[in-house]
């Protein structure tokens, strides 16, 4: 099972590393000790937990980006849904809930499971912009 770093689930929630440490302290996320000195949180509590942040208001990402390549999301599986041929992997990044249908012996090649840090790519010949 995936672990994370504390400043690697602070990426994938898009928070910082700080409010990470306070949110593990508080109790809200689970953390255990890896070794002596290093916490860690297991990939599927911090599935669990960015799906449930999700669900309620986000705050402003912190921080400068991650990654300067356009539509590109780094994030945490929190779903898998596998049929004979297909599947469909749900990842959040951050505020954003990604929903991809893939090929199941993609889904198995890639090891992707709940937990699972992954890069959502996105391509698309149609863009719709809502304004509020």
């Amino acid at each position: 099972m995936p672990s994370y770093s504390i400043g690697q689930a602070a990426r994938l929630l898009g928070v910082s590393s700080e409010t990470v440490r306070r949110w593990a302290d508080s109790g809200r996320l689970r953390m255990d000790r890896e070794g002596l000195r290093n916490r860690a949180i297991d990939g599927v509590s911090l599935a669990a937990f960015a799906k449930e942040r999700a669900a309620g208001t986000h705050p402003l990402r912190e921080g400068p980006a991650v990654t300067s390549v356009r539509n590109a999301f780094s994030g945490i599986v929190t779903r898998v849904t596998l049929d004979d041929v297909a599947a469909q992997v749900e990842v959040q990044s951050g505020p954003h809930r990604i929903v991809s249908l893939v090929t199941r012996e993609s889904v198995e090649e890639l090891g992707i499971e709940v937990g699972a840090r992954v890069t959502a790519r996105v391509k698309s010949t149609d863009v719709h912009i809502d304004a509020p």
